[in-house]
């Protein structure tokens, strides 16, 4: 909830997000999650795949470390999903209580302006009425 009364006539005041205020594990969780939300984390992630099989389907030149199945890509993405998911979790629910506090601040600005122009239509009013009297 932003800081400051809530009457309409004062406005509140939204914490900005300071970088220095934040722990350790959330600006790592926010870098991860910039990180492998890219094209440039997929695209890698596709031609490592590609050359872990590769290297491992040819059997010509060495003994693969992992045939066929291939088993350990398989626990090494397994392990990468595990550890990816509660970190960008993370990170969206930061953004998420970020996001509540902007909408709080406007409707608090929403609901200043709309007594301000309450206002301004009291006075076009009274204005009315006395140019009508005269």
């Amino acid at each position: 909830m932003p800081n400051g009364p809530t009457k309409p006539d004062k406005l509140p005041t939204v914490p900005a997000e300071n970088r220095n205020k934040l722990s350790h594990g959330q600006r790592a969780a926010d870098q991860v999650t910039r990180v492998v939300g890219s094209w440039y984390f997929i695209i890698g992630l596709f031609i490592i795949m590609a050359i872990w099989m590769s290297l491992n389907a040819i059997e010509y030149f060495w003994y693969p470390w992992d045939p066929y199945p291939f088993v350990l890509l398989n626990f090494v993405l397994s392990l990468l999903a595990a550890v990816q998911a509660p970190i960008i979790l993370m990170s969206q629910n930061r953004t998420a209580e970020r996001d509540r506090l902007r909408q709080e601040y406007d409707y608090y600005i929403n609901r200043r302006a709309e007594h301000g122009i309450e206002d301004i239509k009291k006075e076009l009013k009274s204005i009315k009425y006395y140019i009508q009297k005269k």
